[in-house]
């Protein structure tokens, strides 16, 4: 059974404002960090403003109230308001000039849609040390998928205090609930009555008796039908449940429907999380932040140690691992290693990303350090320190050099050519990684391919007979070589069906040969057209055999 949790944040852009440093007696538009943040004694407090400016004697003046504006239509109106213009009376949509005139120290601010969304984000990339699936909710609020990840802190209800903590202390004010489905969670976050530090649990199977009493606006209904809904008598949830389904698809659309069996569990819901979601999870907390390097490499080969010991519980191996540092700050730094081979072995990962640690900056510390493991695929036990004995292939005993090349050059740069069927030579091979299954093609043995293909053909100067003979004489990189062997010519034109006709055409036939000089150095060289054409045909090297 799946747990969400549904974290709701009020009046996300004034506390997005104040957390990005803006004071509540300044105006125009406040920069600073989006992230929760840590003063330098050490203490959690949130960074910026909407506190009160001292005055003189000792005593606080009160903030003048705040609200954000935007121009819709041409009509400046606001959008956001603090808890002290909201006492005046003023409310979002409301006209700038209605609202100066009965709050004349109203502090106004441009409002900015596109940082409140990348402080949204910044803020579900932090969640994910509660939970690897994290998806927004609107402009104001996140899902969290928590399902089997709540033991990690002793229980849901543990994980939910934490959590609301930990915000309370960074000034970003939330209200959280945990039920079996997304609507439930929603709607118990939005509307159902405190428990705790503004946090409500749904029992398992018991989200039901809970919407009951709360109203139909906790349905996430369109306006249209949150209006008529009470006008008709209906009030609550529960009003709801007894009346016939038909009926209400009929008067109220299939939207009022499609969201009573979302929220009762009786129909789905996608999420759209902001990473795939990962079973393949190991958390590890530290009693006392730790900061030292040596501290975060034994860190790294005790987290690697729990995740591995899961995937061989389990019979899996997984290919990429991601080992997460999460900040007191709030900040998240990661390192990541890929295995060329699905592997488990916690020693050999540890030795793949201690390397990587010097890029980890520890803050003032490191709370919590998670691991994810990507790529999981079955993975059957085998025999340790007798590979030769058991007659091991030669992938198993090259994947060790493999990882550490990859994982010190990037992916990019290691990789094994594989043909490819194509009669234009710079065309006959693929890169494909370097332990991945064989494609089974092959070239052809009659038409041998140099060791060496250049990127690009080389012009040469070539003496030879008219019009088939092979060169006797060339000259390349300033340097003359006179052939004494030779073959050919392979004739290759360039691949017409591809439909590039402009690279098509007599101009563009190949007739290469393969030459040897007086020394033995072996070449692949070609004639680019025909003689008796347009241009005169023109010499090029391909590349070298030896």
């Amino acid at each position: 059974m799946a747990r969400i949790l549904s974290v709701w944040c009020p009046n996300w852009p004034i506390t997005t404002w104040r957390r990005r440093g803006g004071g509540s007696g300044s105006q125009g538009r406040a920069t600073g960090p989006l992230l929760p943040q840590r003063g330098k004694t050490g203490s959690s407090s949130p960074s910026g403003g909407g506190g009160c400016a001292a005055s003189g004697g000792g005593e606080s003046a009160p903030p003048p109230p705040l609200a954000l504006i935007a121009t819709e239509a041409g009509t400046r109106r606001l959008v956001a308001l603090d808890e002290a213009a909201m006492r005046l009376g003023l409310h979002p949509g409301q006209k700038v000039a209605d609202a100066l005139a009965l709050a004349p120290d109203l502090v106004t601010v441009e409002h900015d849609p596109a940082v409140d969304r990348a402080a949204l984000e910044a803020l579900s990339d932090w969640c994910v040390r509660f939970s690897p699936a994290v998806a927004l909710d609107g402009d104001d609020g996140l899902f969290l998928d928590i399902t089997g990840t709540d033991h990690l802190w002793g229980g849901e209800a543990a994980m939910l205090a934490d959590l609301l903590a930990r915000l309370a202390r960074w000034g970003v004010p939330a209200r959280a609930a945990i039920a079996d489905t997304p609507g439930a969670a929603w709607a118990l976050a939005r509307f159902g009555a405190r428990f705790g530090d503004d946090g409500q649990i749904a029992p398992p199977n018991g989200q039901r008796a809970l919407l009951a009493d709360l109203p139909v606006a906790a349905l996430r209904l369109d306006a249209t039908a949150t209006a008529q809904l009470p006008r008709l008598g209906l009030y609550r949830i529960g009003q709801l449940l007894g009346l016939p389904r038909a009926q209400l698809a009929k008067r109220f659309g299939l939207l009022l429907t499609l969201r009573l069996d979302q929220a009762l569990g009786a129909g789905g819901e996608a999420l759209v999380f902001r990473r795939p979601a990962c079973p393949w999870l190991e958390r590890l907390a530290f009693a006392e932040p730790i900061s030292a390097p040596d501290d975060l490499a034994r860190a790294t080969g005790d987290i690697t140690a729990l995740i591995c010991r899961r995937l061989e519980a389990e019979g899996q191996g997984a290919r990429r691992f991601e080992v997460t540092f999460h900040r007191l700050d709030g900040k998240a730094m990661s390192v990541r290693a890929g295995l060329a081979r699905a592997g488990r072995d916690a020693a050999r990962l540890t030795r793949l990303l201690a390397p990587r640690l010097d890029v980890i900056d520890p803050g003032f510390g490191i709370e919590v350090v998670t691991v994810f493991a990507g790529d999981v695929e079955p993975l059957s036990a085998t025999q340790a320190r007798l590979d030769a004995e058991a007659g091991a292939g030669l992938d198993e005993t090259l994947a060790p050099l493999v990882d550490r090349l990859v994982n010190r050059l990037g992916e990019e740069r290691v990789w094994r050519a594989d043909p490819y069927e194509s009669h234009v030579p710079e065309r006959a091979l693929v890169r494909r990684a370097p332990l991945a299954a064989p494609s089974g093609a092959g070239w052809d043995p009659d038409r041998p391919r140099p060791v060496r293909l250049f990127r690009r053909p080389e012009a040469i100067t070539a003496l030879a007979k008219v019009p088939d003979d092979p060169p006797v004489q060339f000259t390349w990189r300033g340097r003359a070589h006179r052939v004494r062997r030779a073959e050919g010519p392979e004739r290759i034109g360039q691949e017409w069906w591809r439909g590039d006709f402009a690279t098509t055409g007599p101009g563009r036939v190949r007739d290469y040969y393969r030459v040897e000089d007086e020394v033995g150095g072996r070449f692949w060289i070609f004639r680019q057209g025909l003689f008796g054409g347009d241009e005169v045909p023109k010499w090029w090297i391909h590349g070298l055999f030896g």
